[in-house]
């Protein structure tokens, strides 16, 4: 196993994009997924100056992601009242942002733009359900003219439920970005067995860890790599079979030491797939 290993780009906690891009040229990062941005950074001008400055860093962007403004991980009423297009107030505002997040992509060599949509309802027959397919559509469309896909991040609804949804938007680069540890912060399923089921629509992945809610409507704690129930080692083989070979981006959220626990957490994957190459070669 060999895939690359790099790093969401503001789970550095590094505000200036410039500094946060010098910081993961230090640690020795080859790829990174780009985190949310400053607004001036996406007009083409802005672009461009990323660009110039990735090229100088020597490091190459794997995904760029569509985070909106008044989103908030609060709790579960929070997530389903601020994230993504539910919110039918700021649809229109969220879709403009994900178009520039998607010019961006093309304009820095990336194929990918990932969100989350918001909680899907599980009510399929509803107009909250319906509107939120009819964006997700939208989006894609306009990913797909700049020939980039739309990656939808897991864990805010259950395997069956995502699955459902992509027939509903039945899109062809309508993707899966795969988080781990969110079905176990959201409780909505085991990493491995979705898996299973998300394999053939996964076309990047993060690499995170947590521990699950410990009260009804709250979220689970997000912990450094090796440290909750993802199960690393087995993460790891369930994406070498299933012949993943994009990159795995370490995501860090919480805690005190983040760039403390990045580092460590590539030591983890870099001895685990070492572990795991060696079998293979067996």
């Amino acid at each position: 196993m060999d895939n690359e290993i790099g790093v969401f780009s503001t789970s550095l906690g590094i505000a200036d994009p410039v500094e946060a891009l010098a910081k993961i040229s230090e640690l020795g990062f080859p790829v990174l997924q780009l985190g949310p941005l400053p607004s001036e950074w996406y007009s083409e001008e802005g672009t461009e100056r990323l660009k110039e400055r990735l090229k100088a860093a020597q490091l190459k962007v794997s995904a760029v992601c569509a985070a909106f403004e008044g989103e908030s991980y609060a709790d579960m009423p929070t997530v389903r009242r601020t994230v993504g297009y539910l919110p039918a107030e700021t649809m229109e505002a969220r879709l403009e942002h994900t178009q520039a997040c998607a010019r961006a992509a093309a304009r820095l060599g990336a194929t990918l733009v990932t969100t989350h949509v918001g909680v899907i309802p599980s009510d399929r027959e509803c107009e909250d359900y319906r509107r939120v397919v009819r964006a997700t559509q939208r989006a894609a469309d306009s990913c797909a003219d700049l020939g980039v896909t739309f990656g939808l991040e897991t864990g805010q609804e259950t395997p069956e439920e995502l699955l459902a949804f992509l027939g509903a938007v039945d899109r062809a680069n309508v993707k899966i970005n795969f988080d781990p540890a969110n079905l176990i912060l959201y409780g909505t399923g085991r990493p491995l067995e979705a898996l299973d089921a998300l394999g053939d629509y996964v076309v990047h992945v993060h690499v995170k860890d947590g521990l699950p809610p410990s009260a009804p409507e709250q979220l689970g704690q997000e912990v450094p790599l090796g440290e909750g129930e993802v199960g690393m080692e087995a993460y790891l083989r369930k994406l070498a079979a299933l012949r993943y070979g994009g990159p795995l981006i370490i995501e860090r959220e919480a805690g005190q030491d983040r760039i403390g626990d990045i580092l460590r957490g590539r030591d983890l994957l870099q001895s685990l797939m070492a572990g795991i190459a060696s079998g293979e070669r067996r």
